[in-house]
């Protein structure tokens, strides 16, 4: 039994008298412990699929399962980082992360909670700021208050909608380091499920196990393609290989599809 079960899932949002199909008969699985990305092109419903997952929307058709049972809701076996930050404005930045780990451990005492916000706060490189208040913070700052909350509730499973859009190169790279350690684990421990959301290639392949491709809008599933390099990966040395160049450009030649159809190019096949 997978982890994750996607089965023929549809999402038609429906507005006065006119209907729009954001997912249409969407259907992959994930197991535990892997790390799919879903890319695909704006509007092909891949922050609508996330919601689902986490319980904030139900699907017109079709269903998702955990685990084997269909989700009914939010819950403490999911950790979420949406693009918009979604921090309490009331609270500074170490009690928006303490917030997020009482909900998955309310029997821990305040003071052990606290501890473990400053230590993921730290790890986020926001050591200096933990008293601070949402507005009192830069975008990207909040975006990384917000991925310290998610790690630091160290659920089963993660799920993440572009969460380093927000987030300047070099910060990127770091959280996106800090990801992959926290994943990997100490070998002691299961890794986490982990579905991320990109627009990024490169981000994608050098995090996942595989790639789900989404096609346009109505969203489905145009490609799986697993990720063929070894962990743990290097990133200065991998993408300097012919082998990375080669699976990359492949890549851009699925997601830039409809464009070179119209120039004459053709598909690529994985």
């Amino acid at each position: 039994m997978s982890k994750i079960e996607i089965n023929h899932l549809s999402v038609d949002y429906v507005e006065k008298s006119s209907k729009y199909t954001a997912l249409e008969d969407l259907s992959f699985k994930v197991e535990a412990g892997e790390f799919v990305s879903v890319i695909g092109s704006s509007g092909c419903g891949k922050s609508t699929l996330l919601s689902i997952l986490e319980g904030l929307r139900k699907p017109s058709k079709g269903n998702i399962l955990i685990d084997g049972k269909q989700i009914e809701g939010t819950g403490t076996n999911r950790g979420v980082v949406f693009q918009n930050y979604s921090l309490f404005p009331w609270m500074s930045a170490r009690k928006n992360v303490a917030f997020g780990i009482k909900q998955v451990r309310p029997k821990m005492p305040k003071k052990e909670r606290l501890k473990i916000a400053d230590i993921f706060l730290e790890k986020v490189g926001l050591e200096g700021f933990t008293g601070k208040y949402p507005s009192q913070l830069s975008g990207g700052m909040q975006q990384r208050v917000a991925i310290a909350r998610a790690l630091a509730m160290d659920t089963e499973i993660l799920l993440m909608d572009e969460p380093f859009g927000a987030i300047d190169a070099k910060n990127r790279i770091v959280l996106q380091e800090l990801l992959l350690k926290l994943w990997e684990g100490d070998g002691k421990t299961e890794k986490k499920t982990v579905i991320f959301v990109t627009h990024d290639i490169d981000e994608a392949i050098l995090l996942s196990d595989r790639i789900v491709m989404l096609s346009g809008s109505p969203g489905r599933v145009f490609k799986e393609i697993d990720v063929p390099f070894e962990r743990p990966r290097d990133r200065a040395s991998l993408v300097q290989t012919k082998e990375y160049t080669t699976f990359r450009n492949k890549l851009m030649s699925l997601f830039y599809r409809d464009i070179a159809s119209k120039i004459g190019g053709s598909e690529v096949v994985l």
